[in-house]
C-alpha cells in the first residue's frame, strides 16, 4: 500500500507542470523565426501514461520561447493512434498561454500505432497551411515516438522531404535506428535523438536550436517605399545594451544611368550613407531619396555578448517614380454660383505655391487665385449658373519646375419654384388647375393627382401629366374625394420646387365658383 502511494505521488509530481516554465523564456528564440512546426506525437498504447506526460512537458518547454502567429511561428499537434487525431492546427494558437493550455489539456489516445495514416494527414495539413502564404515558409515535422513498430513510413516521409519539409525525430526507445536514420533530414547528428524518457529534458536546447536553424528569418525587408523615402524592417537578433547595427545604403543606379560607389565615393552624383543603430532596433526609415532610383542597403549586427558570426543582411529596392502635384484635380460642392476645386497629392516640402485659373467656356474672362503650397482646396464663387468653366491648377516648385492640370467644372442650373397654384371645382369630381411659374430656363410642368376610380379603396390610383412651358392651366376629371394635386416646374437638369393643393369637389364645397389656394410647398 505504501509503495502504491509513493508511486502515485511520483506520478502526480510529473503531471504537475512547473510554473517556472511560464517565466523563463530564452530570448534567443523571440522574434527570430517564421515557419510552421507540426508535432507528430506517438499517443498509442505502447506509450505509458508516464512517458506521455513527460513528452507533453518536453514539448511545452521546447516551444515556450517562440513568438507565435502568422508572420512568426505556427505550431500544431497531431496525435498518432489507431486513427490520427489533430489536437490543434497550425492557426489555432497565436499566444503562448493558449498553446501551453492546449498542451496541458491533451489526453492520450491509446490504441495502435498507425503512423502511416497520420503521415498522410500531415501531407494535407502542411499543403493547406502554405496555400495562402505570399512567401514559401519553412516547414518542420518533429516526430516523437517510442520506436515501437513505426510501420511503413519510408515512402510518406520521402514525399514530405521532396515537398521541402524538414524532418526531425526523437525516440525514447532504442529500436528501429535504421528506419529513423533513413527518414530524418540531414544532418543526422542534430536532427535525430535517442534518449531515455527521464532524461529527455537534456536535449531540449539542442533540438530547439536545430529547429531555429531551419526556420530562422534573416531577411531585410522593404515594407514601404515612395519616391523619396523607404521603410526597412528586420527581425531583431541583438539583445545586449552594448550591441548595435551598422547600417549602410547607397544608390547603385542613379537617374541618367550613373552608378554609385559603395566604398566611399559619390561617383556620378551617387550618395553613400552609413549610420549606427541601437541593438533593439527593428526598422529604419530612409529619407531624401531620389525618385525612380535603385538603392542597395545592408545591415550588419555587431554583438559584444554573442561571439557567433552574424550574417550581414542586404536588400535592393527601387524608389517610386516622382508624382508631381497636381496629379489629380476634382470638383465638388457644385452650386449655381460656386464650385469647390481640390487637388493632390499635397507636397508641402517641394511646392511653393499653387495658382488656380478659371474662366467660362468658350471664351469667358479668366480669373486667377494664388494659394500657399500647403493648401489643396479652394472654393470658387461668383460664377454664372448653368455654365461650364475650364479650371487650371498649376504648381510652382522650389526647383523652378511647374506642373499644371485642367478640368471642366459645371455650375448648377437655377431652379425657380412654382409661383402660385389654384384649384377651382367645375363638376362633381373635376377641378380647373391654374398656376404661375418663371419662364427662364423652363422646359415644362409636371402634374400628378389621385384618381377617383380604383379597384381597391386601400390602394389609391395616381395619375401624372407633362405639359409644355406655355401651359398655365388644365382640367382634371375623375378625381378622388379630397384628392391632392401637385404641380412642379421642369428645367433642363431637374425639377424645381412645386406646390400641392387638396381638391374639393362641388359635393364638398358649398362655394362652387370661388377658387382657393390652400397650398403647401412640395419638392419632388
Amino acid at each position: 500500500m505504501m509503495e502504491w502511494l509513493g508511486f502515485s505521488c511520483l506520478l502526480l509530481g510529473v503531471l504537475l507542470w512547473p510554473s517556472r516554465t511560464q517565466n523563463v523564456v530564452p530570448g534567443t528564440a523571440l522574434n527570430c523565426c517564421e515557419g510552421d512546426i507540426l508535432l507528430l506525437l506517438d499517443s498509442s498504447g505502447s506509450v505509458s501514461s508516464y512517458e506521455f506526460s513527460r513528452l507533453l512537458h518536453f514539448l511545452s518547454e521546447l516551444l515556450l520561447p517562440f513568438s507565435l502567429g502568422r508572420g512568426q511561428v505556427r505550431a500544431g499537434l497531431l496525435q498518432v493512434g489507431t486513427e490520427p487525431h489533430l489536437e490543434f492546427g497550425l492557426d489555432a494558437h497565436s499566444t503562448q498561454p493558449g498553446l501551453q493550455g492546449a498542451l496541458h489539456r491533451t489526453r492520450q489516445l491509446q490504441g495502435d500505432t498507425n503512423t502511416e495514416a497520420a503521415l498522410r494527414q500531415v501531407q494535407g495539413l502542411l499543403a493547406r497551411a502554405g496555400a495562402g502564404d505570399e512567401l514559401e515558409l519553412p516547414k518542420v515535422l518533429v516526430w516523437l515516438t517510442d520506436g515501437v513498430q513505426p510501420g511503413m513510413v519510408d515512402g510518406p516521409m520521402a514525399e514530405l522531404r521532396r515537398a521541402g519539409v524538414s524532418l526531425l525525430a526523437v525516440s525514447t526507445g532504442h529500436g528501429n535506428y535504421q528506419v529513423l536514420q533513413r527518414v530524418v533530414t540531414p544532418p543526422i547528428e542534430s536532427h535525430l535523438y535517442f534518449v531515455d524518457i527521464d532524461d529527455i529534458s537534456i536535449i531540449t536546447e539542442d533540438l530547439r536550436e536545430a529547429i531555429i536553424e531551419l526556420i530562422r528569418v534573416e531577411r531585410l525587408r522593404v515594407v514601404q517605399v515612395s519616391s523619396h523615402s523607404a521603410v526597412l524592417q528586420w527581425r531583431p537578433v541583438l539583445g545586449s545594451n552594448t550591441d548595435f547595427y551598422s547600417f549602410l545604403h547607397y544608390s547603385s543606379v542613379l537617374p541618367g544611368g550613373g552608378e554609385g560607389q559603395p566604398n566611399g565615393g559619390a561617383s556620378s552624383g551617387g550618395q553613400y550613407h552609413r549610420r549606427t543603430l541601437p541593438g533593439d532596433a527593428s526598422w529604419v526609415e530612409l529619407r531624401d531619396l531620389q525618385p525612380d532610383t535603385i538603392y542597395t542597403a545592408s545591415l550588419t549586427p555587431n554583438s559584444q555578448s554573442n561571439h557567433d558570426y552574424l550574417n550581414t543582411l542586404s536588400v535592393t529596392f527601387t524608389t517610386q517614380p516622382e508624382v508631381l502635384s497636381p496629379a489629380v484635380v476634382t470638383v465638388t460642392d457644385s452650386g449655381p454660383d460656386r464650385v469647390r476645386v481640390s487637388w493632390g497629392p499635397l507636397q508641402t516640402e517641394h511646392v511653393q505655391r499653387y495658382q488656380i485659373e478659371y474662366g467660362a467656356l468658350p471664351s469667358g474672362q479668366v480669373h486667377t487665385v494664388r494659394l500657399h503650397g500647403h493648401q489643396n482646396s479652394t472654393l470658387l464663387t461668383g460664377l454664372e449658373p448653368d455654365t461650364q468653366y475650364l479650371v487650371t491648377v498649376s504648381a510652382l516648385y522650389s526647383t523652378g519646375k511647374e506642373k499644371a492640370m485642367s478640368v471642366k467644372a459645371c455650375t448648377q442650373e437655377v431652379l425657380p419654384a412654382l409661383a402660385d397654384l389654384q384649384l377651382t371645382p367645375v363638376g362633381r369630381d373635376a377641378v380647373q388647375v391654374r398656376w404661375w411659374g418663371h419662364d427662364e430656363g423652363l422646359r415644362g410642368y409636371w402634374l400628378n393627382w389621385e384618381r377617383g376610380e380604383t379597384q381597391s379603396p386601400s390602394r389609391p390610383a395616381f395619375s401624372c401629366l407633362y405639359l409644355p412651358p406655355g401651359s398655365l392651366s388644365t382640367l382634371l376629371t375623375h378625381l378622388a374625394p379630397s384628392s391632392r394635386v401637385c404641380v412642379s416646374p421642369v428645367y433642363r437638369m431637374a425639377r424645381g420646387l412645386g406646390l400641392c393643393c387638396t381638391a374639393r369637389t362641388q359635393t364638398e364645397n358649398t362655394n362652387k365658383e370661388k377658387p382657393w389656394n390652400e397650398w403647401t410647398w412640395e419638392g419632388y
